[in-house]
């Protein structure tokens, strides 16, 4: 089941080369260097800070997890992180989600399967074109909801 859910729309970058192993990082930015090789969208209509106190209080509860969609150029990708209790996501600037457990004030994901380098490369090659628009979609889910489809693994029989 959906607990909370936001949006976020950010826009490509020539610089944009997610590269990088352990982050993916979504910035307000309007300028990207090289360096950022965790960075795949700039100019983002959101930070963490300005996610709602709903979704914020989602990603803290225990059980529930993080899945985030990610869509451009007609390419389109996912990954699945664990919310904390130690998020407190009042960046804002910068929205970021880590395959560590490390927590600061960017942080909406920790534990993720993905980070900016293993992202479907058509996408981040469409995202290279500056009139590329990343479509965000961050939805919190509580795992306890969800009902196993076989029903062997609920222990029935």
């Amino acid at each position: 089941m959906i607990v909370a859910s936001e949006i976020v729309r950010a826009k490509g970058h020539p610089n944009v080369t997610a590269k990088h192993k352990t982050t993916l990082e979504i910035t307000r930015d309007w300028d990207l260097t090289v360096r950022g090789d965790c960075i795949i969208g700039v100019e983002a209509d959101k930070a963490a800070s300005d996610l709602s106190s709903d979704f914020k209080d989602a990603l803290k509860s225990p059980g529930n997890i993080l899945l985030v969609t990610l869509e451009a150029g007609g390419f389109k990708d996912y990954l699945i992180a664990h919310g904390s209790r130690g998020i407190a996501a009042t960046d804002p600037r910068r929205i970021i989600i880590r395959r560590s457990s490390f927590i600061e004030p960017a942080t909406v994901g920790v534990y993720a399967t993905k980070a900016a380098g293993d992202l479907e490369r058509g996408l981040v090659n469409s995202l290279k074109t500056g009139d590329a628009v990343l479509t965000v979609k961050l939805y919190v889910l509580r795992l306890e909801d969800i009902e196993p489809v076989n029903p062997r693994a609920r222990g029935v029989f």
